[in-house]
C-alpha cells in the first residue's frame, strides 16, 4: 500500500489473470523468504524503486491463481513509503494511477482479498489532510505533519474522532506498548478545534480512548499535559487520573 496525500497507488494488470484490471503492486513469496523482503522485492521489480519501511496493516484470506490453478492464499498488506523515487512498471502492468481513497470501489479491482481489504482501507484510513493538519496546528503551531506518520499511528494504536457532518472537528490516539511489569498505553493528541471547545468533545474522545485501552486489557493509562492546559488538566483529574510526580525526559536521536 503506497498512500499519498490519501491517494492510492494503483497499477493496472498487463498480464491473465484479470488483464486490464486494476491491482496493488505485490506478488507471491519465494520459498525461504520473508514477508518484508518478499515486499521490498516485488516493488523493486514492479516500480523500479525501494520499499521504505514496510508496516504490517493487515492479513486477509482470498483466493490466488498460478499457472492456470486457483489456490487458498493469505494476503498480507503492508504500508510503505517509496519518497520522491520515479515510478518506473516492468512488463507486469501497462499502467498506473494514484486513486483517493475516498474513490475506491469504482475501479475494477483484481483478487477478492484485495477488493476486502480495500473497504477496509476506504473506511479505516480515508481523511481529509488538511483538517488533520489544521487540527494537529492547533495543539502546536511549530509541529510538522508528516502523513506516513499518521497512518503509521493508525495502525499501531486507536484514533478517536468527532465530526461535525463532514468535518473533522477532533481527534485524539492512545498507542499500547508492553514493559517489564504490565501492559500499559499512552494518550496522545487529544485536540478540539477551538471553535468547538466547552461541548465535552474532548472528554468524549478520552473516553472512547479509555474503553479501548479496557478492551485490549491494558493495565494502566498514562499521559502528559502541559501546565499551562488548565481546561485539559481539569478533564484529567476529573476523569480520575492522579498526577505522578516524574522526571519527564526526551532525548532526541540524531542531536
Amino acid at each position: 500500500m503506497i498512500i499519498k496525500n490519501n491517494n492510492l497507488l494503483l497499477v493496472q494488470r498487463n498480464e491473465d489473470p484479470f488483464l486490464g484490471m486494476w491491482d496493488i503492486p505485490g506478488g507471491y513469496m519465494n520459498q525461504g523468504e520473508s514477508p518484508e523482503e518478499a515486499v521490498k522485492r516485488e516493488i523493486k521489480e514492479e516500480l523500479s524503486v525501494e520499499a521504505i519501511n514496510p508496516v504490517l496493516i493487515k492479513q486477509v484470506p482470498g483466493k490466488g491463481f498460478w499457472k492456470g490453478k486457483e489456490l487458498p492464499i493469505i494476503n498480507s498488506f503492508y504500508l510503505l513509503d517509496i519518497g520522491n523515487q520515479k515510478i518506473n512498471l516492468n512488463e507486469e502492468n501497462s499502467d498506473f494511477k494514484w486513486s483517493p481513497l475516498s474513490d475506491i470501489g469504482s475501479e475494477k479491482i483484481s483478487f477478492d482479498s484485495q477488493r476486502n481489504f480495500l473497504d477496509f482501507l476506504k473506511k479505516e484510513f480515508t481523511f481529509d489532510l488538511n483538517r488533520v493538519r489544521e487540527l494537529v496546528f492547533e495543539l502546536d503551531s511549530l509541529a510538522v505533519f508528516k502523513e506516513q506518520s499518521f497512518y503509521l499511528a493508525k495502525i499501531n494504536g486507536f484514533l478517536a474522532t468527532r465530526y461535525d457532518g463532514s468535518k473533522l472537528i477532533g481527534m485524539g490516539w492512545i498507542f499500547p506498548r508492553q514493559t517489564l511489569l504490565r501492559k500499559e498505553a499512552v494518550v496522545e493528541d487529544i485536540i478540539v478545534d477551538s471553535a468547538y471547545r466547552g461541548r465535552g468533545l474532548g472528554r468524549e474522545l478520552l473516553h472512547d480512548l479509555i474503553v479501548w485501552a479496557e478492551e485490549n486489557r491494558v493495565e494502566v493509562v498514562e499521559l502528559t499535559s502541559n501546565s499551562k492546559r488548565i481546561a485539559a488538566n481539569e478533564l484529567y483529574k476529573k476523569y480520575g487520573f492522579k498526577l505522578h510526580s516524574t522526571n519527564h525526559y526526551l532525548y532526541r536521536i540524531g542531536n
